[in-house]
């Protein structure tokens, strides 16, 4: 056993923070955590038949469009140019470690070949193949790890009881009556649990998506925030999260669950997720949770949106993404990547370009952010730092090409942190020079030419940090 999985047993066996007070992790589990940290970035794949309107993945709800006739988009759904080995390539070039793809959105559609639903790319489509196969088999071919996306929450179906807070002008009976009852009656009692077939049905594909397409690596939960009328403590009773997790865990005890509730981690759950911010960040009104003691994971759109959305070319620039996947190392998270594939099954060109120039920066500076921590001094408005072993890396994230990189910096270590033997500009000879009294660090550093989005300082202390 290595040193860092015995470091997730004892804080396991020491810390509360887990939320996980009747669920004892396996070995193999606590070994796939301390992979899934090492990995630091991976890509978020949106892909469904909502793609072929080119209006993002929740235009079924946005749009209200009747669940009858936007089911129908599946009897044209045939991306001829899908290509799992250039897609895996592609991402593998990247320097991503793992691929994340939506198995099912809340539209209800399933993207493998399910037989607890017709409604399906293998029966409901004239493609009739199974993407997610094909892609398991590339993954495993090129030594990517796969993930899971699933929605507990359906627009279309009749059984998802209670209806939440969306999906209520996709025309389902269900939310007709519904809207009668609460006129009735100005406080319903609502169940406790969904529908038990509803229950049933999700059980049922999330046993063949763990036993039909080899080792996963994590199922990623959406959807919980749907039913927000109840409190917290009632949410894993809601969505019979127990069962769930306990059915997954015995399917795969390795593979890792997270679940994009917004909510601090349940009983069962092994990662967790940020939605468009760095942990500890607010900014898109979606992550104001406390962070707690297990891997973290921040997703995030290269554009403005999820699923292909036709008229959304806000790409954010490929400087801001290195420094995004850098700022959240510093904070010990992962970057969870996110791609929109056409309709046909090809990449966004803009997409492939940011991935490639992301690719080639972590060909030289990778070793900065795979199977590093979040760097013991905290974010300033300078950057951020990581951290291996001895190693302290300062990561210099200038605002703009043109700006200009300062000369000198000023750390502040954390008390008790041991003696600073080097100081050097990583992937290189120059030394930089530096003064360590009990207050902190003085750094004297050489001229740096500005235009890269990071420039990195490489401080070996005398001991681990």
């Amino acid at each position: 056993m290595n040193k860092k999985i015995s470091l997730f047993i004892g804080l396991f066996l020491s810390l509360s923070v887990f939320a996980q007070v009747g669920y004892t992790p396996s070995e193999s589990n606590l070994k796939a955590r301390a992979e899934f940290e090492d990995a630091r970035f991976g890509i978020f794949i949106h892909w469904g038949i909502y793609s072929m309107l080119g209006d993002g993945e929740w235009v079924m709800n946005t749009q209200n469009l009747p669940y009858a006739e936007y089911s129908r988009l599946a009897s044209g759904f045939y991306p001829s140019k899908f290509d799992a080995a250039k897609w895996v390539s592609a991402i593998k070039a990247s320097g991503a470690k793992y691929i994340t793809i939506t198995s099912r959105h809340h539209d209800g559609f399933s993207m493998f070949g399910t037989k607890a639903s017709s409604y399906n790319i293998v029966d409901a489509t004239p493609f009739k193949r199974d993407i997610i196969a094909e892609l398991a088999k590339e993954c495993e071919k090129q030594g990517i790890k796969l993930h899971f996306y699933y929605s507990h929450l359906d627009w279309g179906r009749e059984d998802y009881y209670p209806l939440g807070r969306t999906g209520w002008g996709t025309g389902r009976q269900i939310a007709a009556e519904e809207r009668a009852k609460q006129k009735d009656d100005a406080t319903p009692k609502e169940p406790k649990q969904l529908k038990r077939t509803y229950l049933d049905f999700m059980n049922t594909q999330l046993t063949e998506l763990l036993t039909k397409y080899g080792p996963i690596g994590a199922i990623w939960f959406d959807g919980v925030w749907d039913q927000d009328a109840f409190p917290r403590e009632e949410q894993p009773n809601i969505w019979n999260l127990w069962e769930q997790y306990t059915l997954i865990h015995k399917l795969q005890p390795a593979c890792l669950i997270g679940n994009n509730h917004h909510l601090l981690p349940f009983e069962g759950e092994d990662i967790q997720i940020f939605e468009q911010d760095i942990p500890g960040q607010n900014d898109a009104g979606l992550s104001g949770q406390e962070i707690s003691r297990l891997p973290l994971e921040t997703c995030r759109t290269m554009n403005d949106s999820w699923g292909y959305h036709m008229r959304d070319k806000n790409y954010k620039s490929p400087m801001y993404l290195i420094q995004y996947l850098v700022r959240a190392a510093g904070k010990g998270a992962n970057l969870l990547l996110n791609v929109g594939p056409r309709p046909d099954g090809t990449l966004p060109e803009e997409a492939l370009e940011r991935l490639s120039i992301m690719g080639e920066w972590l060909k030289e500076n990778g070793e900065s952010i795979y199977g590093t921590q979040g760097g013991c001094i905290e974010a300033q408005p300078w950057g951020v730092t990581t951290q291996r072993g001895k190693t302290l890396y300062v990561h210099i994230l200038p605002s703009s090409q043109d700006e200009a990189i300062p000369t000198s910096l000023s750390l502040d270590i954390p008390k008790g942190t041991n003696k600073l033997k080097d100081a050097r500009l990583f992937h290189s000879e120059q030394k930089v020079t530096f003064k360590q009294d009990k207050t902190g660090i003085a750094l004297s550093l050489p001229e740096v030419e500005p235009g890269a989005p990071d420039v990195i300082l490489e401080l070996t202390f005398q001991k681990e940090l």
